[in-house]
């Protein structure tokens, strides 16, 4: 549902998917998916009732506003959803498809397709309760996505990166940002404190010069950096076996020429797959009942909660600057 320039992606890697019988695409733009089908070879609908008789899954890449309204349509049918992140425009909306989901027993499963990145799951065995996490996402100036602020439009995925990766509710948050090329905060800054005392420092950016996806994870047995634009990192770890970390030392550091004398550095490389396609295994083998989805809807639902959070408190700061 949706043929625009993700909503395209999904049905392309769809299209071809092993297990997977596409059942075809729909848009509001009936050329656009028309041009969409024809490319792939799939049947084109002229309605969502249509595509629904026909499916037992849904992909709903459509604008923000439009995916409550897509999303309980389908699960009201019986048809499960993969809903593109934000889950929803505001927790009203979110909680209402997580009701008729509920209701109707269908599946809810939301996009956010960092949790798939190779780099994430190539560091998956060496995370041992982070302490301090920092992500850098930043990204040149394009007009699509610009309707919202750029915590939802980017800063979602960190959010629900960190909240999967510490594993314990956020307990604190504090923020700021500035509006640059939009009417909306095109530049944000966020710390989020978690029970048990982990924080991380997320920015997010439109507005860059560049293109930036690197997270840094501290824990009490080394430091990881994930670059999760090219899915690799390295992974510092200490050598246990020095003086220093010795349960008899003298506090003293021992003798030794560098960083290299003090870690053991394990690269972290990914299978190379892409994250979209992998996400959309886990969906399909979700609908098929072999496994729960990766990212369900609860999960979907926390990271908007601490999204909108954030903006709010961008929201008060700015107006507090604007008074003073």
């Amino acid at each position: 549902m949706g043929a625009g320039s993700l909503g395209y992606h999904h049905a392309r890697i769809l299209a071809r998917l092993p297990g997977v019988q596409m059942a075809g695409v729909f848009d509001i733009d009936p050329g656009r998916a028309r041009d969409v089908g024809a490319a792939l070879g799939v049947e084109t609908h002229l309605s969502l009732e249509s595509l629904l008789d026909d499916a037992n899954g849904i992909v709903v890449a459509v604008p923000t506003l439009e995916h409550e309204a897509v999303a309980v349509t389908a699960l009201a049918r019986g048809v499960d959803v993969l809903v593109e992140k934000p889950m929803a425009a505001s927790l009203e909306a979110a909680d209402r498809i997580l009701r008729v989901a509920a209701s109707s027993g269908g599946l809810v499963q939301v996009g956010h397709v960092e949790r798939f990145n190779p780099a994430i799951r190539a560091a998956e065995p060496f995370l041992e309760a982070p302490l301090f996490i920092e992500s850098h996402r930043l990204a040149p100036f394009v007009p699509r996505s610009t309707d919202v602020a750029v915590v939802l439009d980017l800063m979602i995925h960190d959010v629900d990166l960190v909240q999967s990766l510490v594993g314990r509710p956020v307990a604190d948050v504090a923020a700021s940002g500035v509006a640059v090329l939009t009417p909306h905060i095109d530049i944000a800054n966020a710390r989020l404190r978690f029970e048990g005392g982990a924080v991380a420092n997320l920015t997010a950016s439109r507005v860059s010069t560049e293109r930036v996806r690197k997270l840094r994870l501290f824990q009490a047995s080394g430091y990881l950096s994930l670059d999760l634009s090219t899915g690799r990192g390295e992974y510092l770890k200490l050598k246990r076996s020095l003086p220093l970390f010795s349960a008899g030392g003298n506090g003293e550091a021992p003798p030794h020429g560098g960083l290299s004398d003090l870690v053991e550095r394990i690269p972290l490389e990914g299978d190379d797959r892409e994250p979209l396609a992998t996400e959309l295994e886990n969906f399909r083998d979700a609908v098929a009942g072999r496994r729960a989805p990766a990212v369900d809807g609860a999960e979907g639902r926390s990271a908007l909660a601490v999204s909108l959070l954030i903006e709010e408190h961008i929201e008060t700061h700015v107006a507090h600057s604007r008074s003073s």
